[in-house]
């Protein structure tokens, strides 16, 4: 069954995908827990409306990013997080929650996309954080304290 994506499903494809996967897949899992609905033509120009719709928005964003940069270079941005007595944090710090703690401080909207972070962040201490937009760079401190 042709059907399209309204969620990111893992294992089978990103939001807005067209795929081709098992009626019974489909019907019993995708298309009940609201992750899909059948490919036809309504559906297929909706999806190439909202794609178009979204990619620009990311350019839009990208594009004030590069220009904001300047405000988030050299910001401090604390966070406090659990962590045990040596200081190893029990839940890492990805991009994606280091984002809204940028936004917070700086009041610049970040995509976590554009974070470099090799590895998650584990432990508390200070760490220095990279942006890369369309060639330009800028960095941060991330200051991880304990709860």
């Amino acid at each position: 069954m042709k059907i399209v994506l309204l969620k990111d499903v893992k294992g089978v494809g990103k939001k807005h995908d067209i795929k081709n996967v098992a009626d019974g897949f489909a019907l019993n899992s995708l298309i009940p827990q609201g992750l899909a609905e059948v490919a036809v033509g309504t559906a297929l120009a909706r999806v190439e409306r909202l794609k178009k719709q979204e990619e620009a928005e990311r350019l839009i964003k990208e594009d004030l990013l590069s220009k904001n940069l300047k405000s988030i270079h050299d910001q401090v941005v604390e966070v406090e997080a659990g962590a045990n007595e040596k200081g190893h944090l029990f839940a890492g710090l990805h991009a994606a929650e280091i984002a809204p703690l940028v936004k917070v401080k700086t009041g610049v909207d970040l995509l976590p996309e554009f974070i470099q972070l090799d590895k998650p962040v584990k432990e508390i201490g200070e760490y220095k954080i990279d942006i890369k937009v369309h060639g330009k760079s800028a960095s941060f401190t991330l200051v991880v304290k304990a709860k």
